[in-house]
C-alpha cells in the first residue's frame, strides 16, 4: 500500500483539478507561508582536550496553500539551506575519532562538506471537513514517537497518508500510513530503513560499534490515535506506532487541569509498551536494530501549576523491562515528560529520570526566561545489552531566553546555554565524554515567518 502512495497522491490531485475546472465559480484563494531561520551552534569542553565546533547556518521556506471551496487545500513549501560559516565540522574528534555530534546536524549529515542545498519539503492535498480529513503527499507531523523535532534549520517531515475522524467535540480518531521521511539534517527524502542510523548509532549487544546503518530492512511506519476530551480541563490519548521490522510501541496519557485561585493545577500521567517485531531490522547480530525478543515498559508523570507569569513542573520517568527501549533519534524525540531538549534517553534497558522546569514571562514586555534541571540515572556503561550509546548516568541543566517584539509579531529570538555533567564520581573514558557531558553547548536562533 505504502509504494502506491504516489499514485494515490496523483489520483487526488487530478479531482481537485477536475473539481477546479467544474466549479470556476467557487472561490480560489492562496496564502502565503515564509519562513526564515538563522541558528548559531556552538560547542564547548571547559579545560578538556576534545575537538570544539561551530556553525551558523541559514534556511528559507518559500511556501503557499491553495485553498479551494473550503474544503481542498494544496500545501507547497521547499527549503534551502546554508552555511553562511563553521568549523571544521565534518573531520572526527582526534582523541576519540568521533564524528561531532551537534553543528552537522544543521545540515545533511550524509554530506557535511555540502554549504548549500534544498529539498521539496512540503506537497500535499487536504480535503477537510468538521467531522473528516484526509491529507496525502509530503506534510508535517506531531505524533508521540514521530514529531517535528524542530530543534535544528528545518523539521522532520513525512510521507504518506494521514486520515482523520471526529464524530463529535469529544472524540478524534487518527491514522497514518508512511513510506518515507526527510529527517532533520537531510537533503534527501528517504525509505524508512534508510533513515535508521543517520544519527550516531552506538553499540550493538554484543559491545562491538552497531552497524545497522545501510542495513535496516524496514518498508514502512503505520500510527493510530484516539483521543477523547473529558470535560473541558482533562483529556486521554492513546496511540500506536507500528514500524515495519523494527518495533511496535503502546502510549497512553491522562491530564488534567484544576483552577485554583492562584492559578491552574496540571497533573498528567503517561504509560507505554514496547516490544520488538519480525528481525529487528536484520537477521545478522551486529546489523540489527532491535531485539525480537525485546520487552519493554515506561511510566511518566507530572505535576505542574501555572498562571499568566509562572509555569512550573516537576516531572518524573521510568524505563525498565528487558532490552533496550529504542525510538530512532532520527524520527522524533522523546514522548515522556522528562525530556529535555538536547538530549535524549532512548537506547537503555533501564532509566530514571527527574526534571523541574520553571519558566517567567514578563508581563508586559516580550520576554520570558525558563530553566530544564533535569537529573537521570541510566544502566550500567559496562552493560552494552542496556546502554547503547555508551552513556553515562548525567545532570542537565538549560537555560533559555526567548523573545518576541511586539511591533514585530512575526520576528521571535531564542538563546539557549546547556550544560551537561557526569551524575556520579566514576572515572570516565574520552568517548564517554566527548558529545556527551562535561560540556556546554550554546544555540542562538532567530525565526521570521509571513503566513496569512
Amino acid at each position: 500500500m505504502i509504494n502506491r502512495i504516489p499514485l494515490l497522491i496523483g489520483f487526488v490531485f487530478g479531482l481537485f483539478i477536475d473539481g477546479l475546472a467544474q466549479n470556476e465559480e467557487k472561490k480560489v484563494s492562496v496564502n502565503p507561508d515564509f519562513h526564515f531561520r538563522s541558528f548559531w551552534m556552538n560547542t564547548h569542553y571547559p579545560g578538556q582536550d576534545y575537538k570544539e565546533d561551530y556553525a551558523l547556518g541559514m534556511s528559507f521556506n518559500l511556501g503557499a496553500v491553495l485553498n479551494y471551496d473550503q474544503k481542498w487545500k494544496l500545501h507547497l513549501g521547499y527549503r534551502t539551506f546554508a552555511n553562511i560559516t563553521s568549523s571544521e565540522i565534518g573531520g572526527p574528534d582526534p582523541r576519540t575519532g568521533q564524528p561531532n555530534r551537534y553543528e552537522t546536524g544543521l545540515f545533511d549529515l550524509l554530506d557535511t562538506e555540502d554549504k548549500f542545498f534544498g529539498k521539496l519539503e512540503t506537497f500535499s492535498l487536504e480535503y477537510s471537513t468538521k467531522k473528516i480529513g484526509i491529507t496525502a503527499g509530503r506534510m508535517g507531523i506531531n505524533s508521540d514517537w514521530i514529531n517535528a523535532q524542530d530543534g535544528r534549520l528545518s523539521p522532520t517531515a513525512v510521507e504518506g497518508i494521514n486520515a482523520w475522524f471526529a464524530p463529535d467535540s469529544l472524540w478524534k480518531f487518527s491514522v497514518w500510513g508512511i513510506g518515507k521521511l526527510s529527517i532533520r539534517g537531510s537533503s534527501e527524502w528517504l525509505a524508512v530503513g534508510e533513515t535508521v542510523g543517520i544519527y550516531p548509532v552506538g553499540r550493538a549487544i554484543t559491545g562491538k560499534p552497531a552497524q545497522y546503518f545501510g542495513n535496516t530492512e524496514s518498508d514502512w511506519l503505520g500510527i493510530w490515535e484516539v483521543d477523547r476530551k473529558l470535560g473541558k480541563d482533562a483529556k486521554i490519548h492513546f496511540s500506536n506506532t507500528l514500524a515495519d521490522n523494527l518495533f511496535s510501541t503502546y502510549w497512553a496519557g491522562f491530564e488534567k487541569n484544576r483552577k485554583v485561585e492562584s492559578g491552574i493545577f496540571t497533573f498528567g500521567v503517561q504509560g507505554g509498551f514496547q516490544h520488538g517485531l519480525g528481525q529487528g531490522g536484520n537477521a545478522v547480530l551486529d546489523w540489527k536494530y532491535k531485539d525480537p525478543e525485546d520487552r519493554n515498559y515506561a511510566v511518566s508523570g507530572r505535576l505542574g501549576w501555572k498562571n499568566p507569569k509562572w509555569i512550573t513542573h516537576l516531572n518524573y520517568t521510568h524505563v525498565g523491562g528487558k532490552g533496550r527501549w529504542l525510538n530512532p533519534r532520527e524520527w522524533g524525540k522523546d514522548a515522556w515528560y522528562t525530556f529535555v531538549p538536547r538530549e535524549r534517553n532512548e537506547g537503555f534497558e533501564a532509566v530514571d529520570a527527574m526534571v523541574i522546569y520553571v519558566e517567567y514571562r514578563f508581563g508586559q514586555t516580550p520576554i520570558s526566561i525558563y530553566g530544564h534541571l533535569g537529573f537521570h540515572w541510566l544502566s550500567d556503561t559496562k552493560n552494552a545489552a542496556a546502554n547503547k550509546y555508551n552513556f553515562p548516568s548525567y545532570s542537565q541543566f538549560n537555560g533559555g531566553l526567548k523573545y518576541r517584539p511586539n511591533k514585530h509579531r512575526n520576528l521571535d529570538f531564542h538563546f539557549l546555554i546547556v550544560s551537561k555533567e557526569p551524575w556520579g564520581r566514576s572515572e570516565l573514558t574520552p568517548i564517554q565524554i566527548y558529545n556527551k557531558v562535561e560540556m556546554l553547548h550554546f544555540n542562538g536562533i532567530v525565526n521570521w515567518r509571513w503566513n496569512r
